[in-house]
């Protein structure tokens, strides 16, 4: 169809993405292939951070020290993170206490965690793991442009293993383009 200038009608691009403006659990946004653990007792897997029951969290297999990294789907901002208690607080010795968060590193092992410098690095108390407390804001500014987080536990209140019951992340969607919404020209 020619409009009245006799030129044939151009297509209309597609509206450009726009930034997430509310906040959102971002567990919604992984990548669940490319998430993973190290050093994860089998029976109580990473993947059970996310099921809501802190009975069926995450555990840690030969000693305190867990990676844990998880991978978004697309690029996220991240404002928040949420330990929560393993089994409702019974075994409080098994709690993270130091927990290093790397941003965008692939493939990192207990061989070089130690030796890359963290985003941020905090330290967990009794309180920020129940379920009441507050979430722990991030570093604004580091946390802009995240495809995925790894989390090294480095240590615990003193129990052989680490257990943790759940992780909230707390965030927005970044504006990118989706390459399948241009369509073919000529």
């Amino acid at each position: 169809m020619f409009p009245a200038t006799g030129a044939p009608a151009a297509e209309q691009a597609p509206a450009p993405a726009e930034d997430g403006n509310t906040l959102m659990n971002l567990s919604e946004k992984l990548d669940k292939i490319a998430c993973y653990a190290r050093n994860e007792n089998k029976s109580y897997p990473w993947g059970n951070l996310f099921i809501g029951d802190s009975r069926l969290g995450m555990q840690s297999d030969s000693d305190e020290q867990l990676i844990i990294h998880l991978s978004f789907q697309e690029f996220v901002r991240v404002k928040s993170i949420k330990f929560t208690e393993w089994n409702r607080g019974a075994n409080p010795d098994m709690n993270p206490v130091t927990v290093h968060i790397h941003i965008n590193r692939n493939n990192l092992g207990f061989e070089d965690v130690e030796d890359v410098d963290p985003a941020q690095s905090i330290t967990l108390t009794a309180s920020n793991l129940q379920e009441i407390g507050d979430a722990i804001d991030l570093y604004y500014v580091k946390f802009q442009r995240v495809k995925s987080l790894t989390f090294f536990i480095e240590d615990n209140a003193g129990a052989d293993v680490t257990a943790i019951g759940g992780l909230h992340i707390m965030g927005k969607t970044v504006a990118t383009t989706n390459m399948n919404d241009f369509k073919k020209q000529g």
